[in-house]
């Protein structure tokens, strides 16, 4: 099947097609056709399948079927709801892409930042707004965004803002919205609390699950390494040096972690960015444009941080820490192997982390292959650090009696 046989205008056809796009991904050959016959949607598909533009497309294409936007102030007749700074961003590049032969407005609003910038782009009018719950309520109380008459509803990543404890503020936001709407729910799992809000604000959903969530894609190689934790730094740079890793993704547990690997990689000649929560968002944008533009080939990611990146051409992914959350792992490794191309997926596994490793097989009904450790690293691993003295502390020195003589006292084992 091509874009052609899903009726999509002819505006949006080309715009897909200027984006180098001939062949739908299952995703979007299954949504598309339903929401322009304005179904309710309910979909479970992993991240790397080609969500946004499953919905993006056809809500294009619905808008015109409307009232052409009034050149002044317009109601904002779709809104989309995501969980973090970067995917809010990146819908809101899609749109436009997707849209730009179209007479249709898009916002982008996120905390992080000013929100002055954004209530001006608000006042000019808008067709689409893209937002993160939490800004999103803030300007909703301040009477800063009217959605009186909205027409379409997008949750994206909806399992995301649940961890990410935005459900409440999504819950105010849909209570302050038209109940006569189409929604759209796209998730990449689907636990208890999700599945009862879906049924909640979904109308006769058709249900969509082009990919089960514990499936990985099969041109990604999966590989393990176990090593201790001190190793997995020095471990890395030494993959790293490797001129066939073109552009990296390295995912850690935690924000200092990620910090201290990108920092240790810059130190070695390996040029890295780090992302994560407590980066403003200039910060996070530089990184991100860094790496879309070679200027440096690995970026170091927390998962809230990365979900949502959208990044071309990675060839591997290294999971410095294995994720708690054996979804996580998927998600993770989904950032390699798009499009048809081929990707390589590198975990480290301490010995804290194998009850992780295996939930994580039980998740994905395979075995991961192990990789023996490089000699060098192996060998430091078996070979306990010398517990050297600081240089700044003085060595015990004997005593020495009235005639200058050093006294010597009985070896007791606890002393050795």
């Amino acid at each position: 099947m091509k874009f052609e046989a899903l009726k999509l205008i002819d505006p949006i056809l080309h715009a897909v097609r200027s984006q180098g796009y001939e062949v739908p991904t299952p995703i979007q050959a299954q949504s598309i056709p339903l929401i322009l016959d304005r179904k309710d949607v309910l979909a479970c598909a992993q991240t790397g399948t080609g969500k946004t533009a499953a919905f993006a497309l056809p809500i294009l294409q619905l808008l015109t079927e409307g009232k052409p936007p009034h050149p002044g102030r317009r109601d904002i007749r779709v809104l989309v709801l995501t969980p973090t700074r970067e995917l809010a961003s990146q819908i809101a590049e899609n749109f436009s892409e997707y849209g730009k032969k179209l007479p249709f407005r898009t916002a982008v609003v996120f905390g992080g930042v000013n929100q002055n910038s954004q209530i001006r782009t608000l006042n000019q009018g808008v067709d689409i707004l893209i937002a993160t719950p939490g800004r999103l309520l803030d300007l909703m109380q301040q009477n800063q965004v009217q959605l009186r008459g909205l027409q379409i509803l997008v949750l994206d990543e909806a399992d995301r803002m649940l961890d990410m404890g935005f459900i409440h503020d999504v819950r105010r936001i849909i209570s302050r919205i038209p109940h006569s709407r189409q929604t759209l729910f796209f998730s990449a799992t689907m636990p208890p609390e999700i599945r009862k809000l879906s049924e909640q604000i979904l109308k006769n959903p058709v249900r969509i699950e082009v990919t089960p969530v514990a499936s990985t894609v099969e041109k990604i190689e999966q590989l393990v390494y176990h090593v201790e934790s001190r190793q997995k730094v020095p471990l890395l740079i030494h993959l790293l040096k490797n001129p066939k890793i073109l552009r990296a993704l390295v995912f850690t547990r935690t924000k200092r972690d990620a910090n201290r690997v990108s920092e240790a990689l810059n130190h070695s000649g390996i040029r890295a960015n780090a992302i994560h929560g407590n980066k403003s968002q200039a910060a996070r944008e530089r990184a991100l444009e860094s790496i879309k533009k070679g200027e440096c080939r690995v970026l170091v990611a927390t998962d809230i941080a990365a979900r949502g990146i959208d990044i071309d051409h990675v060839t591997h992914v290294f999971n410095h820490d294995i994720p708690n959350i054996s979804e996580s792992y998927v998600h993770r490794i989904g950032r390699t192997a798009r499009a048809g191309t081929e990707g390589s997926a590198f975990s480290f596994c301490a010995s804290n982390e194998r009850t992780f490793l295996l939930n994580i097989e039980r998740l994905i009904r395979k075995k991961i292959t192990v990789i023996t450790t490089p000699e060098k690293l192996e060998n430091e691993v078996r070979s306990p650090k010398k517990n050297h003295r600081p240089s700044h502390e003085k060595r015990h020195q004997p005593k020495k009696n009235s005639k200058g003589s050093v006294k010597i006292r009985p070896h007791s084992r606890s002393s050795g």
